[in-house]
């Protein structure tokens, strides 16, 4: 993830496919894009950094492990201040629980969800800074 967003804003994109990197090649190969590998554990995810940014706008993953239930789409992440009860708020409006919430290696936590439509999306809450 990149800069906390503010509650409601954009956090982070991300596309969790069985080949993350021959996705990988294919996007930077129609946007322009760069990557850097992110090392998980036994291989590695991607950053993708647009041309002549310094920071990434968004990530590729292989699904697997904690990202095996993910869909395969682009899948936006909203940033909230408390993601049990942004959790806890979609469920009561008609919403499912694809993942989580779970812990994102001490950065946050982050929970994947459908929508009342059946859209997929996930929630982003940053880590409180010590």
């Amino acid at each position: 993830m990149t800069e906390p967003a503010p509650a409601g804003g954009i956090a982070w994109t991300d596309l969790t496919v069985p080949d993350a990197a021959a996705a990988r090649d294919f996007y930077a190969a129609v946007t322009g894009m760069e990557n850097v590998e992110v090392k998980m554990d036994g291989y590695s995810d991607f950053s993708m950094i647009p041309a002549g940014a310094e920071a990434p706008a968004a990530g590729v993953c292989f699904a697997r492990g904690e990202n095996a239930s993910l869909p395969p789409v682009w899948l936006v992440y909203f940033a909230v201040e408390d993601i049990d009860a942004a959790v806890k708020e979609a469920l009561s409006r008609g919403g499912s629980v694809i993942t989580g919430p779970k812990d994102a290696g001490g950065a946050g936590r982050f929970a994947a969800l459908r929508g009342i439509a059946g859209e997929a999306f996930a929630l982003w809450q940053s880590a409180s800074p010590e």
